[in-house]
């Protein structure tokens, strides 16, 4: 029989998802039946529903859509702040929720995971503010509910809530006839673009800044397209870094207010017409709002709103509009860009620094690889780097919740097993969710980690109370966790590395080894952070003070 459980399997499958993430629990067992039955789909089990978020976060950034599985109650509010974080950056990622069957829930019974008084609603009103639709399936209104809800999430790009009773996911349903739809609004998108061709052939002195937004919708491809046919100068922040292709000779670098090259700080902020997609301007993207872009000279699109030189625009696809770019004919930039500041980097065996660490990095990465960087040391160093072509960047730096990036970069190493994977994450980060390196082994997943050992939150340092016991952490042997989790050799080379010569060394031998995991403790000094870090620090330490 073709169930309800059935029925939203197959639309997952449609928006591109081969895995689930999530925890058993007794509410979403016989569904959890129903999946591991499907030769489409996999079951990726997790250590906690809060790390099961964050790898369908990751999942997402990569694929364009994820989902994960808890239970009711415990597990949903357990997985809250991961899907908090893919609300605020845009993710596209669906919770689904086992919960009770009708007859309790309707009955009010007193059941376990409940807060005993007889409403099964609490939670699903707990996840209004950090999701974009949220739906409660009865046997009757499933199918158009399941459908209600994922068009949303294909429209907003935001997290959607699926509240799934026991006996509905077993209930008699019909298979889909057709395909999803996206509801589109009704647009003036022509309008637009011929206001953006019209300024782009006027402008003596253009720049595009595209974010996190852009990512969001799978529409990196199509930016990398329009700025080589036209040539364009081009930024990105680093929020929302890895949006168009980093080896365009017109890609300048990363704007970030005050904090920017200079060079880079002055073309952008003279330019005479500033076209930006996709963007947010956050206090971490904008060198705490040091940015100085004039709105009067600016065509401004996102998902939800638009601005032509200061007047607020509504009604257009932002996706259909990025993509009709490519239409746009007549635009080649024949200026000047700024020279890049890039240096090779000669190793010694001087101890390893930061700053020397990201020229390494720099120098050493290849094409088609992802690096995933922990908000901290690793987002400020790694963000200021030049990527190689066709490679990806994740990082968290609006929502910025510690220990995100270990569980987001197993999951976008699972969405994508052709891009080797290059995470970035301090100590303090990786003590909040390295249960998943577990889960890592027993699905022979192959990143390669580089685990910042400098003995405490040293982002936390740089912001207030650089010697302040608040900001120490208890010292692990970083280097056995692998065999303490149950990894032989032949499934992960664990190393210590404390020079410049060890890095570059271990660095080569792990990209030459893409068959097995690479755990890698890189010790650092405890006062040392990237230049851009302990500028921002100062900056957040006086805005917290306002």
């Amino acid at each position: 029989m073709y169930t309800v459980g059935d029925y939203l399997l197959d639309r997952l499958h449609e928006l591109g998802i081969e895995e689930i993430f999530g925890v058993p629990g007794d509410y979403n067992l016989q569904f959890l039946d129903q999946i591991i039955s499907r030769k489409d789909m996999k079951w990726v089990g997790n250590a906690n529903e809060l790390n099961a978020s964050y790898m369908a976060d990751g999942y997402a950034r990569t694929k364009k859509a994820a989902a994960f599985l808890t239970t009711f109650g415990v597990g949903e509010l357990s997985a809250v702040n991961g899907l908090a974080g893919s609300y605020a950056e845009n993710l596209p990622v669906v919770e689904i929720v086992g919960s009770p069957t009708s007859k309790v829930q309707n009955e009010g019974k007193f059941v376990h995971h409940t807060l005993a008084d007889g409403d099964f609603k609490h939670f699903m009103k707990m996840h209004e503010p950090v999701t974009a639709a949220r739906t409660l399936l009865t046997a009757k209104n499933a199918t158009v509910e399941i459908d209600r809800v994922l068009s949303v999430l294909l429209k907003e790009r935001k997290p959607v809530y699926i509240n799934l009773p026991v006996d509905v996911a077993a209930a008699k349903a019909e298979k889909p006839s057709l395909p999803l739809k996206k509801e589109n609004p009704n647009t003036s998108d022509q309008e637009i673009l011929n206001k953006i061709q019209e300024s782009l052939k006027n402008a003596k002195k253009p720049i595009v800044i595209t974010g996190h937004e852009i990512i969001s919708f799978g529409l990196e491809k199509t930016v990398t397209q329009f700025i080589s046919k036209t040539k364009l100068p081009i930024t990105t922040l680093n929020f929302g870094k890895s949006s168009v292709d980093e080896a365009l000779p017109s890609f300048l670098g990363i704007y970030n207010g005050k904090l920017s090259e200079p060079n880079l700080k002055e073309f952008v902020e003279s330019a005479d017409f500033i076209l930006m997609l996709g963007v947010k301007l956050t206090d971490s993207s904008t060198g705490a709002f040091t940015h100085h872009l004039n709105e009067n000279k600016m065509i401004s699109l996102n998902i939800d709103e638009g601005k032509i030189f200061s007047e607020s625009i509504q009604n257009f696809d932002f996706e259909s509009l990025i993509s009709s770019l490519l239409n746009l004919s007549e635009i080649e930039y024949k200026g000047k860009y700024i020279d890049k500041k890039q240096e090779n980097f000669v190793p010694s065996n001087a101890l390893l620094s930061q700053d020397r660490l990201w020229q390494a990095v720099e120098n050493l990465t290849q094409s088609n690889e992802t690096i995933v960087a922990e908000q901290g040391t690793s987002f400020f160093g790694a963000s200021s780097i030049f990527l190689k072509p066709k490679s990806h960047f994740i990082g968290q730096p609006l929502w910025g919740s510690i220990g995100y990036t270990f569980p987001a970069a197993l999951g976008s190493q699972i969405a994508d097993k052709e891009s080797r994977h290059l995470l970035f994450i301090g100590d303090g980060s990786l003590q909040l969710t390295v249960q998943e390196l577990g889960l890592a082994i027993r699905e022979k997943i192959n990143p390669i980690c580089f685990i910042i050992n400098n003995d405490g939150y040293t982002v936390e340092r740089e912001i207030h109370g650089p010697n302040q016991s608040y900001n120490d952490i208890p010292m692990w042997n970083y280097s056995k966790l692998p065999e303490s989790f149950g990894a032989t050799e032949e499934r992960v080379v664990s190393k210590i590395v404390r020079t410049e010569n060890e890095f570059v060394s271990v660095m080569k031998e792990a990209q030459a080894d893409p068959n097995r995991m690479y755990w890698i403790e890189l010790v650092l000094a405890k006062e040392d952070a990237p230049k851009v870090l302990k500028k921002m620090g100062k900056l957040f330490a006086e805005q917290n003070k306002s």
